[in-house]
């Protein structure tokens, strides 16, 4: 069936420390609920976008989280504004029409928030 817990982290913002944070929020929240449990989305949007680019200084660890199941979506406002195509972004990176909007409809749905 469908995990019992489902999280939703905002990434909005360009600081290196709080993409580190929220890859270490993700795991421990994997480690501690079990992956199999526990339904886990990134998104980003505004400056945070970074976060999910190819060559993102976080791009290997991002790549572990997504290879663990988490789930990384890039606003597509962000990457026209930034003249951003998916390609630029890391593998598996899956774009959402508006990262804002993404979190919004999580909320709704019952998906626990945290912003880094």
């Amino acid at each position: 069936g469908a995990p019992a817990y489902r999280v939703v982290f905002q990434v909005s913002d360009a600081d290196q420390a709080k993409w580190q944070m929220t890859l270490n929020n993700a795991r421990n929240v994997q480690q501690d609920l079990g992956a199999a449990n526990v339904a886990i989305e990134i998104v980003a949007f505004g400056p945070g976008i970074g976060m999910l680019k190819s060559d993102s200084p976080v791009a290997a660890r991002l790549d572990e989280a997504i290879q663990a199941g988490v789930a990384a979506h890039a606003c597509q406002n962000t990457m026209r504004a930034l003249k951003l195509d998916v390609k630029d972004l890391a593998p598996k990176v899956t774009a959402v029409s508006s990262g804002a909007a993404a979190i919004v409809k999580r909320q709704a749905e019952g998906w626990a928030y945290i912003r880094s």
